[in-house]
């Protein structure tokens, strides 16, 4: 028998770059789920109950940061292990993000899509 998939919520409101995520997991053999906007996020990952968030930064109507802020506010989303993927990584410290959960960013102007999934992986296990 296997195991269940490991479920991850990507949170990018680039539909194209959205379903090119959401390709790239699904072929790692990760369930996965989409919100487009920080408001609806929530309420994916409080039903997904994912092992992993992948969040772009810019989001339309509001940030990532407003996200995260309130995922540490849930004390049963909190642990959830977040994957930053930016076109401002050269402007984030992980020190600045750490204590929200994030345990990688990536560069999306120079990551690859294995880079994705070994992000994913990575913070899952750590």
């Amino acid at each position: 028998m296997s195991s269940p998939a490991e479920r991850v919520v990507v949170v990018e409101d680039d539909e194209l770059l959205a379903e090119h995520y959401l390709r790239i997991l699904r072929r790692a053999g990760y369930e996965v789920y989409h919100a487009g906007h920080a408001l609806t996020a929530i309420d994916v990952i409080d039903d997904a109950r994912p092992h992993a968030i992948l969040l772009d930064v810019l989001l339309t109507g509001t940030n990532a940061l407003v996200l995260l802020h309130e995922l540490q506010s849930h004390k049963d989303l909190a642990s959830i292990p977040v994957v930053l993927a930016t076109n401002l990584a050269d402007q984030l410290a992980m020190d600045d993000v750490e204590s929200y959960g994030v345990k990688r960013i990536l560069d999306k102007a120079t990551m690859h899509p294995e880079d994705v999934v070994a992000a994913i992986r990575w913070a899952t296990r750590s």
